[in-house]
């Protein structure tokens, strides 16, 4: 069970960004029907594996998920998936609108097929500008949003990437959220419809939310950015023996920080520490002078004294030291899991908690088309129809293991 137990959802998407969304819609309880290709998703063979085509981004991204492997180019497998949509609440897409339709698969004809069909569209750029139509992956949005150029400003260097699939996690977590509303909006008026969801009008909200600055004004303002985002000294602080990261913001976090540290009369021997708006004045000079200030203590030395009074503080984790995290472990976030093939995998539980909801228990990524004649024989196609499929390879069925 769950909050989205009863739904239907077509999974028409590869890569990251779709299934990312697909996999979070799965885990509050909805039924998630992956459509792959014949030769599977892409991410199925991206990053270390057991076995051929079960990578490990691609179990960390399809959990609740079942598989059925149809070649779209073929006019009785279009037919299959067509039969699928009219049963389905949701079809998410992030194939190109014309790539779409060359595939026989019309928006608007699938929403005249079925009325109530929620159409959800995770493009990367909306439709009605220039780019409309152009190829967008996770690196491009972040160049295209100016984040880039910000990590490079803040690094004093060239343009780079964040090392996560930044734009494509974001947009995935909007597309949740516009799926969502999409299918409130259908309990009150019956019918279904398009939804959006491009990427790089996603992102470049979540940048410039934080940096429109004085170009908020007209005419504008000189100010540029958020300051403190931006400062080349804002990163974790070196201690003795290693790094922390703490967060000194408030009024009431600097009385606390001054007070254990034996320098309560700090702001009197210096305006630029006197208050909020004097300290984000000069932001640098505070971060900087901070910076020398925590290579005096060890990293567990300023966790205890700084926890103790109250100021926000964190261990600064690499990947392996992560999966050692107390808090983590004590709500079972990373959790083991035997899987039919793959044996035991360590994975992720869901973020969201729904304390009055039973969840569904835990679905382990499929196999490629691992799932493609129980889905139909759902829809009631009639087997003669599914061998037939099978025959001429329009159906592919996962391979015995």
């Amino acid at each position: 069970m769950g909050p989205m137990t009863g739904y239907r959802i077509i999974d028409l998407t590869t890569v990251l960004m779709g299934p990312f969304a697909t996999q979070m819609l799965g885990e509050m309880g909805a039924d998630i029907i992956k459509v792959e290709p014949p030769q599977g998703d892409v991410t199925r063979v991206l990053g270390p594996s057991r076995s051929p085509g079960m990578g490990a981004l691609f179990l960390n991204t399809n959990r609740y998920k079942r598989s059925i492997c149809l070649d779209l180019k073929q006019d009785a497998a279009r037919k299959a998936l067509l039969a699928l949509v009219d049963t389905a609440d949701v079809l998410v897409t992030n194939i190109r609108p014309e790539a779409l339709s060359r595939l026989g698969l019309d928006r608007d004809e699938m929403l005249a097929r079925n009325p109530k069909l929620i159409h959800a569209a995770l493009l990367g750029f909306g439709n009605d500008g220039p780019y409309s139509g152009r190829p967008a992956y996770d690196d491009l949005i972040q160049a295209g949003c100016g984040l880039s150029s910000l990590i490079g400003q803040t690094q004093n260097d060239a343009p780079n990437y964040v090392p996560v699939a930044l734009a494509d996690r974001v947009v995935g977590i909007t597309a949740v959220s516009a799926i969502c509303a999409a299918l409130a909006a259908r309990e009150r008026t019956g019918i279904g419809g398009p939804v959006e969801i491009p990427m790089l009008e996603t992102m470049t909200s979540l940048v410039m939310g934080d940096h429109m600055a004085g170009r908020t004004f007209e005419p504008e303002l000189p100010e540029r950015a958020y300051q403190r985002l931006v400062s080349q000294h804002r990163k974790p602080y070196a201690t003795k023996d290693g790094y922390i990261s703490a967060i000194i913001y408030t009024d009431a976090d600097w009385k606390k920080f001054l007070q254990a540290t034996d320098m309560v009369d700090l702001p009197q021997r210096d305006p630029r520490f006197a208050n909020f708006t004097a300290r984000n004045a000069d932001i640098d000079h505070v971060y900087a002078w901070l910076s020398g200030v925590f290579t005096s203590r060890t990293t567990c030395e300023w966790l205890t004294l700084l926890q103790d009074v109250g100021v926000p503080v964190a261990k600064v984790h690499d990947l392996d030291s992560l999966l050692q995290d107390e808090h983590l472990n004590a709500t079972s976030f990373f959790r083991y899991l035997d899987h039919p093939t793959e044996g035991r995998i360590r994975t992720m539980a869901p973020c969201i908690r729904w304390p009055r909801q039973e969840l569904p228990e835990d679905m382990p990524a499929p196999l490629k088309g691992e799932h493609s004649i129980a889905v139909l024989e759902e829809i009631n196609w009639p087997q003669s129809e599914i061998d037939a499929l099978t025959e001429m390879g329009a159906l592919i069925l996962a391979e015995a293991v």
